[in-house]
């Protein structure tokens, strides 16, 4: 069994799922594979189940009903990965906005250079996005600007969503008092592990925007996080984090 643990969420992915899923598994280093899959009406489910048959050993799915969020999916993950010995637990997207090449970059930045969470980031190098309409980029760009003024954290792209955990800092979190389901998920679990004594480690990547299927990014999730972050401060002050054994 490999120990790097892949989770990729879903809704509505029929054009992309087949593919995200053989890139993955054509690396040369070993991922395996856990979908959440959001009843989608799009016939996705049945195209990860045919492929089960051929990867029975690493590709895994859990089905829920309807969409629940990023947040609430990705907890589901990381409780299934802990619950096995995965050592390294991964969250990417599904439409190759993320590049599944960047996967052993992120685990080598845990494994051999000393960080417990790697962040694909968009933004320490630049602004590393392509396709996106200058609008959206900028509003990106503010977002992460805002989260580090407002948390004091040192992360250039706050709100990334292609991250490695080593599996100690899933441990020490308590995943039940995760709050939040959209852009502020990825903010609130960042800033958790970084409460929590955790090193957080940016790693250069190029965001390129979806060319198959539809976003599921909408007004409401950045309204998520502009106000979640204010209350992510405001029970800091209030909370104190597990820590890091060690720390």
């Amino acid at each position: 069994m490999s120990n790097n643990l892949v989770i990729i969420p879903t809704y509505n992915e029929k054009e992309n799922i087949e593919n995200i899923i053989r890139v993955v598994f054509g690396l040369p280093l070993t991922f395996n594979i856990l979908i959440i899959e959001d009843g989608s009406p799009d016939g996705t489910a049945a195209i990860i189940k045919r492929l089960q048959s051929e990867f029975p050993s690493r590709l895994f799915m859990i089905e829920r009903k309807g969409k629940q969020g990023l947040g609430t999916a990705y907890i589901a993950g990381f409780k299934w990965a802990l619950e096995r010995d995965y050592k390294y637990i991964f969250e990417m997207d599904a439409d190759f906005s993320h590049n599944p090449n960047d996967l052993p970059k992120l685990y080598d930045a845990c494994a051999n250079q000393g960080a417990d969470v790697a962040i694909g980031s968009r933004y320490v190098t630049g602004v590393n996005v392509v396709n996106w309409p200058m609008g959206r980029v900028l509003m990106s760009y503010l977002a992460s600007k805002y989260v580090r003024f407002v948390l004091g954290i040192n992360i250039a792209d706050t709100t990334a969503g292609f991250k490695c955990y080593r599996r100690e800092v899933l441990e020490t979190i308590n995943l039940n008092k995760i709050r939040f389901k959209g852009y502020a998920f990825q903010v609130e679990m960042k800033y958790t592990a970084f409460k929590c004594g955790f090193t957080l480690k940016e790693v250069p990547i190029i965001f390129i925007n979806r060319v198959l299927g539809t976003s599921k990014m909408s007004g409401g999730i950045f309204g998520e996080a502009f106000l979640g972050v204010i209350q992510l401060k405001i029970n800091s002050l209030m909370h104190k984090f597990p820590q890091k054994k060690g720390a």
